[in-house]
């Protein structure tokens, strides 16, 4: 009878650099762990490598200017809709920051009490204490701030109301929040919208375009392709990348199977110069 099921296993590889073979790398790992932990690899197993390094060692950045470039030409307008960015100073805020850029004002839609990952504007609770209904009530800031306050992370010890805003006005992009569950709440304010949530987004676009929206892109639709000899991604573009250093941000790629470079746009997920 068999026991055991599925086991995942961390393995450890030197620090990789742009241009390194990852494969032999990983490969080299690979053995050496089955040899040191007395492993037996058989047919369906599975080797996943994180999307740093395979972005690291593909050389695949953006500049924030990039990104900027690109949302002005694919949008060609002054005013835009962000809905739903998930709480997060690695994987949407540099992003954030190169959005703005390409904008004088900027609405940015966020869900309540928490993002579609769990990470929490506030404690939960204090919405039957304030009496308000998340999935109906549309809140300004100035409402939300009333009902609920600064409150900070208690991880990391942002406000990230505060954080997203400061860093759309350092841009110079004017900034409006409002708070909704419900993606067409931002329609009252424009029309263009790009739409910043992960796993629901085609969900989000297809109810922004049957409620009038006039052009909805997602974050997959930005950086498919280079900008003034940028890294890109054509599948996944800005979707799921990550920061790598303070002005750029990486295309990272996420793979269930690693796979030789010349295969590389199988896993390929997204990617950008910023850590």
């Amino acid at each position: 009878m068999r026991t055991v099921g599925t086991t995942s296993r961390g393995v450890r590889c030197p620090v990789i650099r742009e241009g390194d073979d990852l494969v032999k790398i990983v490969t080299d790992a690979i053995l050496a762990c089955g040899k040191e932990q007395n492993i037996e690899f058989q047919d369906k197993d599975i080797v996943a490598v994180t999307e740093a390094v395979v972005a690291r060692s593909q050389g695949n950045y953006a500049s924030v200017d990039a990104i900027a470039a690109d949302c002005a030409a694919k949008f060609g307008t002054d005013t835009i809709g962000l809905t739903f960015p998930i709480l997060s100073r690695n994987r949407i805020a540099i992003c954030l920051k190169g959005i703005a850029r390409a904008f004088k004002k900027a609405y940015i839609l966020m869900s309540y009490p928490s993002d579609e990952v769990g990470n929490h504007l506030f404690d939960e609770d204090l919405l039957d204490e304030k009496g308000v209904n998340p999935w109906s009530d549309v809140l300004s800031e100035e409402k939300y701030r009333e009902l609920f306050g600064y409150v900070k992370h208690p991880f990391t010890g942002v406000d990230y109301v505060e954080y997203y805003g400061e860093l759309s006005r350092s841009q110079g992009c004017e900034v409006e929040f409002v708070f909704a569950n419900d993606v067409r709440a931002i329609l009252p304010y424009t029309k263009n919208v790009l739409c910043c949530d992960i796993h629901s987004r085609f969900r989000s676009k297809r109810r922004l375009e049957a409620a009038g929206a006039e052009k909805v892109l997602l974050l997959s639709d930005i950086m498919t392709a280079p900008v003034n000899g940028s890294g890109c991604n054509e599948q996944f573009g800005l979707l799921g990348s990550n920061k790598a250093q303070k002005t750029y941000r990486r295309n990272y790629t996420i793979s269930r199977r690693f796979l030789p470079r010349k295969n590389e746009r199988i896993f390929n997920f997204a990617a950008m110069k910023t850590r």
